[in-house]
């Protein structure tokens, strides 16, 4: 036997409260609202919560401590924490006045702390501004002529010296550009840097590549046509001034004349002494530049893996498109809205909701936006 369902019973209003009354403390969490059941669980906590989290108060959110808080900070992966951050929020977009994310004009929220995937960028990052910066200074020295043999260096493995410099030279840009975005948290910066680092690993195998080729694949053939027919008169000058040498062989063979070398000089040919030191510096040269390799790989590893993590929200807290609700959208589902209340209580309480329903969404668009409008 089946019992009698009693018919349902229309939602209690308070009829005699005037429509212009001012919003109950809790009406930034309306009861009719139409958007939360659009938005994902993770961006509605904040919304829903019926008590605010208990934080140091903003200036200029003195008068407005009833508003729910919109996610963002250091804590934001927290069971039950919101992930919309509020503008003005700690750890927004990560530039809030200082280098490290702190206020101007003094102290007024609780200390920030890195993450480890913050720590792994600064450590790496350190690593190569370390070895680009002694690679550019090197390069630069070797162009001024400062070392013993730097002149050397200049005529006969030019190539390989200008692939070296730009090597660290951009080596040393992308990790100015790696500090800008760890300091400011910038994953934009931290974009450009991860994919600059792909140019630097390039840069940085090529003169390599280039010396341990010319090293180790008949090295002597390729200095004999260099001196031949590269150097040049000058060239060929400026390596017996620097060897201390005469000609290629003798002073009779492709020798450049000078005040110390003619045809009785005493002086030895410079093939010998060209091939040797030719040998130390390229071996020294390709060793650097492939011990570096390893260490590169770790610091692009690192940059993919922590530049979308210096903070622990995922980006600006910005709603997805896909998920934000039109106008033509939001008269869709008040129609809809409309005729299912019509269907079940009539069409005088459902046109009575619905005033009702516009008069509580004005006033909380209106408490909203009156705090961007004084600021």
């Amino acid at each position: 036997m089946q019992l009698p369902l009693e018919p349902p019973s229309p939602p209690k209003f308070a009829l005699d409260e005037p429509p212009s009354a001012p919003p109950s403390p809790r009406a930034d969490t309306p009861t009719l609202s139409l958007s939360v059941n659009y938005l994902p669980s993770k961006f509605s906590s904040g919304l829903l919560s019926p008590t605010p989290r208990k934080r140091k108060p903003r200036k200029e959110n003195v008068d407005h401590l009833a508003m729910p808080k919109r996610g963002g900070g250091r804590e934001a992966f927290k069971s039950g924490e919101s992930r919309m951050p509020a503008e003005g929020d700690e750890d927004y977009d990560g530039v809030t006045g200082r280098w490290f994310g702190g206020k101007e004009g003094g102290h007024t929220r609780p200390r920030m702390h890195w993450n480890r995937f913050k720590w792994a960028l600064l450590i790496t990052n350190l690593c190569l501004s370390a070895y680009a910066l002694t690679g550019l200074i090197f390069c630069l020295l070797t162009w001024f002529d400062v070392f013993e043999h730097a002149d050397i260096i200049r005529v006969g493995n030019r190539t390989e010296l200008i692939f070296s410099t730009a090597a660290s030279a951009l080596a040393a840009v992308t990790s100015i550009i790696g500090w800008a975005g760890i300091l400011l948290n910038n994953r934009s910066f931290l974009a450009l840097y991860t994919f600059a680092l792909w140019l630097c690993f390039a840069l940085l195998v090529t003169p390599g590549y280039i010396t341990y080729k010319q090293r180790t694949f008949n090295l002597e053939g390729k200095l004999n046509a260099q001196w031949s027919r590269v150097l040049g008169a000058e060239g060929r000058l400026r390596i017996q001034n620097k060897l201390h040498c005469c000609g290629y062989y003798s002073p009779f063979v492709e020798a450049t004349i000078s005040q110390t070398c003619y045809a009785r000089s005493v002086l030895p040919g410079c093939k010998e002494a060209y091939v040797n030191f030719e040998k130390h510096a390229l071996t020294i040269w390709y060793t650097i530049a492939f011990a570096l390799v390893p260490l590169q790989l770790v610091i692009m590893l690192t940059g993919l893996l922590c530049s979308n993590h210096v903070t622990y929200r995922f980006g600006k807290g910005m709603m997805p498109k896909a998920y934000r609700l039109s106008t033509e959208s939001m008269a869709v589902i008040m129609d809809n809205y409309a005729n299912q209340l019509a269907e079940q209580y009539g069409s005088e309480l459902a046109a009575d909701i619905l005033a009702r329903s516009k008069l509580t969404m004005n006033a909380d668009s209106s408490h909203d936006s009156s705090p961007r409008e004084s600021g």
